[in-house]
């Protein structure tokens, strides 16, 4: 059976923890040790990782890359335009002739249904590097960071402020898998999908008061307004007027809250200088963790077969 890692609610919770442990494993292995040494299992020995990018990278490219490299393996990179996917040619033609020539893909794609139907098809595993649905590598580093800073993430109450997107999609499915409370603040205008917002249950609570989100909470998480490919850039910005994470926004949070961004971060915007460089800013960590979330998704994956 083929694994493939396009949602955070596909997998079960079981596996999910083991996957998260695996990152904290590795990370913890390689203290003290050059980026560019190979981990000592080697798990992706005389591997290959295809990775496709429709959108724009710098963190799933850079961590993706890294991660193939110090678990034994190489990558092949490729921007969609310059593939004869970008002529279109369908995608269930270019997961067929890719499953004969790598060990496994990975996808930065603009649909997510293109995402599904690859993988469909695929005969290798298929990892969702960010799609208009679901960005389920990025919570992964999200709690790892979480978990390196404040121990376990179940119990804890997390408070997301700002638009309802892919990332806020992901952390709703991984509220009920890792036990932890999800408070969403956003306009009405650009909530949550609601499939989505059904799937975290009643782990997750949504409000367009960003201080009745952010009261008590441990975790304070915000991202850009304006995604890639979103083209009402001044209606948004005026409809998230309000949901700019400040200092005093972060008052209203734990006494020893910390704060995340997937970036990058348009300061003042969704946040403030002096939050984002701020003591409780743990973004640099997030950024990092990336390398070893998807380093442990990537062993998960080929551990299948």
């Amino acid at each position: 059976m083929v694994r493939h890692f396009l949602d955070i609610h596909r997998l079960s919770a079981e596996d999910l923890r083991g996957i998260l442990d695996d990152a904290h494993a590795r990370k913890a292995a390689r203290k003290g040790w050059p980026r560019g040494r190979v981990d000592a299992d080697a798990p992706a020995t005389d591997h290959v990782l295809a990775m496709i990018f429709e959108k724009n990278s710098t963190r799933t490219r850079f961590s993706f890359d890294a991660a193939i490299r110090q678990l034994g393996g190489d990558s092949i990179i490729a921007n969609a335009g310059d593939m004869q996917l970008g002529r279109g040619e369908p995608v269930e033609d270019t997961a067929r002739v890719l499953s004969r020539m790598v060990d496994a893909v990975m996808i930065r794609a603009n649909s997510h249904d293109d995402v599904e139907r690859f993988a469909r098809v695929a005969t290798v595993p298929v990892i969702n590097g960010l799609t208009d649905r679901s960005h389920p590598c990025q919570i992964l580093a999200d709690l790892q960071t979480i978990e390196e800073q404040r121990g376990p993430i179940a119990g804890k109450t997390l408070a997301w402020v700002g638009d309802g997107n892919n990332v806020c999609h992901s952390f709703m499915h991984a509220a009920p898998k890792f036990g932890f409370r999800f408070n969403v603040a956003c306009p009405a205008d650009y909530h949550p999908d609601l499939r989505d917002l059904a799937r975290g249950g009643d782990h997750v609570t949504l409000t367009s008061d960003p201080r009745e989100a952010v009261a008590g909470a441990d975790v304070v998480i915000t991202d850009t307004w304006v995604s890639m490919g979103d083209g009402d850039y001044e209606d948004r910005l005026a409809a998230f007027e309000a949901y700019t994470v400040d200092a005093a926004l972060m008052a209203t949070a734990a006494s020893d809250a910390v704060f995340l961004h997937c970036l990058p971060a348009h300061r003042g915007e969704e946040v403030t200088d002096a939050v984002i460089d701020g003591p409780q800013s743990l973004v640099w960590d997030e950024a990092e963790n990336r390398i070893h979330a998807q380093k442990a998704v990537l062993a998960w994956c080929l551990a299948g077969g």
